[in-house]
């Protein structure tokens, strides 16, 4: 039978590279424990050596991006109503209600 793929949330990720940071237990003692592959550990591990550095950027460059993405699927939704609301006032003139 087929095994579908499982999806790791971050939060687990960094807890795994963390644990393997500690350097308390082996890699394989680790990977026993939350069932995972001695390689994905270590991958995981490197990768959040290479992303410490945005733990210190600051958080408010986070948060600018995503108030524009949120500010440019709110304008793109506006839009939509009003273009549907300009059709239904002209669909009810039609009818003459």
């Amino acid at each position: 039978m087929k095994r579908s793929r499982r999806k790791f949330s971050a939060k687990f990720k960094a807890t795994v590279a963390i644990e393997a940071l500690k350097e308390q237990k082996s890699l394989s003692e680790l990977a026993t424990h939350f069932e995972i592959h001695p390689n994905q550990i270590s991958k995981w591990k490197r990768e959040f050596l290479d992303n410490a550095e945005q733990a210190f950027d600051g958080a408010s460059s986070e948060s600018d991006n995503s108030e524009k993405v949120d500010l440019k699927e709110l304008y793109s939704h506006i839009g939509q109503l009003k273009v549907e609301n300009d059709f239904l006032k002209k669909s009810l003139k039609k009818t003459g209600l």
